[in-house]
């Protein structure tokens, strides 16, 4: 399968949402992006802003982090899951969340998926974000299936 790869520099907060904005535009039932980078990389407010681009009515977007699953109903009636992996301790643990299911139904935003294992999409975006050392800028290294490349061609800033 052919491999997509790209590489931007997002230069402040601002220019992460209107990034999660732009592909949260395109992501359809069964599409699940995966979040990786350090504590504090921006995952979460990536995760976020995403969500928040899809919501017909504004509520409040909480991390995940406690709860590990979050899950919101998207405009058009999809379901938006939010997922943060970083407690898990084991992928079995999965199905008891429903993630499974969830792959192939709604629109998945997995935080640490590097708990996922074997249950890893692969179909699956992944983001790793990394933070520099400018103030607010991040990295971000996009890779997938060929399917993703359309992200070279948005524009975000």
């Amino acid at each position: 399968m052919a491999q997509f790869e790209h590489t931007v520099v997002l230069g402040s907060e601002s220019a992460t949402s209107h990034f999660a904005a732009a592909l949260g535009a395109r992501l359809s039932a069964g599409d699940t992006v995966l979040l990786e980078g350090g504590i504090g990389a921006g995952k979460t407010h990536l995760a976020r802003a995403l969500i928040l681009s899809r919501l017909s009515i504004h509520e409040d977007v909480p991390s995940p982090t406690f709860t590990l699953v979050q899950t919101y109903e998207a405009d058009n009636g999809l379901e938006i899951w939010h997922a943060d992996l970083y407690r898990l301790t084991d992928p079995s643990e999965l199905e008891e969340l429903g993630l499974t299911e969830a792959f192939e139904e709604a629109i998945c935003l997995i935080e640490w998926p590097d708990r996922l294992g074997s249950l890893r999409p692969a179909t699956s975006l992944t983001l790793r974000l990394d933070l520099t050392a400018q103030e607010g800028e991040r990295v971000l290294h996009m890779s997938g299936p060929e399917r993703w490349s359309f992200l070279k061609e948005l524009s975000f800033t």
